[in-house]
C-alpha cells in the first residue's frame, strides 16, 4: 500500500492550477484565491499622525504652560507649529510640521485662558505613528497564491485598490454510485440507505469556493458510468464520485474510468479510507472517493481538498505543524500496517486542552465526522494511553 505521505505529495504534484483570471471587486473577492501579487502604490499610513485624541507639541517646550494655536481633525491639513505653542490633535489626524510628540489628553490640563497644561513627562516621537510604519510603497502587501480573507480584503482597501485579480473558480462535477442509495425524503424501502455522502460532500466544495455540478445518483451499471462520466468530465475541471472504486463486480467506476480515461488506483495506508482512485477524464482530472461516509470524509480531509486547493492556483505548503496535545483516552487496537486518523474533540480538562476521541470509530459512524472538530494522526501500529501527547490536525 502507499504511504499517506507519499499520495499527498503526489497528488499535489498533479493539480495544474487554472489558466483564467477575473478581476472582481473587493468585496466579491473573499475566499477567492489571488491571481497576482499586489504592490502597494503608496505608504500607509500616507504621512505622521496621532495615534489618539490629545495635543501636537515639541517635547522640549512641554515643561511650559503652552497656547494651543489650532485645532487638527483628522482629514484636515494643518498649518506649521506655531513657536512656544501646543496644537489640539485628534486620532489620525496628520502631526502638523515641527511638533515631535502627542501629549494624550487624559495627561492634559486646560487652564482658564485656553491654554493646556501636561501633568507627566513628554519624550519626542511619543504617540505619534510614523508614515509607512504599515506598508511601504512597492512592497507586496498580498501574495499571488493566497486565498483571500477578510483582514486581506480590508488591506487592499488600505492601499487603495478596488478590485483584484483571481483565478476563476474550480468546476467540480460529482456524483454518486450504488443502487442501495436514496435521496433523503424518499420512502426507505429494505435493502436500502439514505444518500449522506452527498450532504457534506457538495457544501464543503462550495465552502471551498468550487462551482459544484451535481448529477446524483448513477446507476450501477458500466454504461451509466461511462456516460456520467463523459457528462461531467465535458463540463467540468474535476470529476469526483464516491463509491464505486473497489475492484468487486458491483464496482464499475475503476472500469468506466480507464475505459472513458486513464486510471492510477491506490490502495492507500490509511484508515478509514485505502482506496482512492486517481486519473483524467478528457481535460478533466477525476478523483474517486470511498463510498463509506467516514472513509470518504477523511480522505478528502486529509488527501483531497488541499489537491483541489492547489488545483484552485492556492499555494499548498506542505503538511500544516501537528499540535501535540494530550491524549484523554486509551487505544490499544492499532492496525499494523495503515496509519490511522481518528476522529477527536478538543475540550479543557482541569484547565488543560486535552483531546478526547469519539467512541466508535468504524467506517460507516458518520456521526463520529459532526461531533470531531479535530483528527488524531497515528502511525501504524501506534498505541495511546492517556497522557501521551498526539499529532492533532484541526478539522
Amino acid at each position: 500500500m502507499q504511504s499517506v505521505d507519499q499520495t499527498r505529495d503526489w497528488l499535489l504534484s498533479q493539480a495544474r492550477p487554472l489558466h483564467t483570471s477575473e478581476t472582481v471587486s473587493l468585496l466579491d473577492a473573499a475566499g477567492c484565491v489571488l491571481a497576482a501579487d499586489i504592490v502597494a502604490t503608496l505608504d500607509v499610513p500616507p504621512h505622521d499622525n496621532s495615534a489618539m485624541d490629545g495635543y501636537a507639541v515639541r517635547a522640549a517646550d512641554a515643561a511650559n504652560v503652552l497656547p494651543v494655536s489650532q485645532r487638527i481633525p483628522a482629514g484636515s491639513q494643518p498649518q506649521p507649529l506655531a513657536t512656544g505653542s501646543a496644537a489640539r490633535i485628534f486620532t489620525g489626524a496628520p502631526i502638523p510640521p515641527d511638533a515631535d510628540a502627542v501629549v494624550m489628553q487624559e495627561q492634559a490640563e486646560l487652564q482658564d485662558d485656553g491654554s493646556v497644561r501636561f501633568t507627566a513627562p513628554v519624550n519626542a516621537g511619543q504617540n505619534i505613528r510614523r508614515r509607512g510604519e504599515d506598508i511601504s510603497s512597492g512592497q507586496v502587501v498580498l501574495q499571488a497564491g493566497r486565498r483571500l480573507s477578510d483582514a486581506d480584503i480590508g488591506l487592499a482597501a488600505s492601499i487603495g485598490v478596488a478590485a483584484l485579480p483571481v483565478w476563476r473558480s474550480l468546476r467540480v462535477a460529482v456524483f454518486f454510485t450504488g443502487d442501495e442509495l436514496v435521496e433523503p425524503g424518499q420512502p426507505l424501502t429494505a435493502g436500502k440507505i439514505y444518500n449522506s455522502n452527498r450532504y457534506w460532500l457538495v457544501p464543503a466544495l462550495r465552502r471551498l469556493g468550487c462551482q459544484v455540478l451535481d448529477l446524483g445518483i448513477v446507476a450501477d451499471t458500466l454504461d451509466a458510468t461511462r456516460a456520467a462520466l463523459r457528462e461531467a468530465a465535458a463540463s467540468a475541471d474535476v470529476v469526483m464520485t464516491c463509491g464505486g472504486v473497489s475492484v468487486g463486480e458491483e464496482d464499475h467506476v475503476k472500469a468506466a474510468v480507464e475505459a472513458e480515461g486513464e486510471l492510477q488506483l491506490w490502495k492507500i495506508a490509511i484508515k478509514p479510507g485505502k482506496p482512492l482512485a486517481s486519473g483524467r477524464v478528457g481535460d478533466a482530472d477525476f478523483i474517486g472517493l470511498p463510498g463509506n461516509p467516514v472513509s470518504g470524509f477523511v480522505t478528502y480531509a486529509v488527501l483531497v481538498r488541499d489537491f483541489l486547493r492547489a488545483r484552485m492556483g492556492e499555494a499548498v505548503q506542505a503538511w500544516p505543524q501537528a499540535r501535540q496535545l494530550p491524549a484523554a483516552f486509551e487505544w490499544n487496537k492499532p492496525d499494523a500496517r495503515r496509519e490511522e486518523f481518528l476522529r477527536v474533540q478538543l475540550r479543557e480538562q482541569d484547565g488543560q486542552l486535552v483531546v478526547n476521541r469519539y467512541p466508535n470509530q468504524g467506517s460507516g459512524v458518520l456521526t463520529s465526522c459532526a461531533w470531531a472538530d479535530a483528527l488524531v494522526r497515528l502511525q501504524p501500529g501506534q498505541r495511546v494511553a492517556p497522557g501521551d501527547m498526539v499529532a492533532v490536525y484541526p478539522l
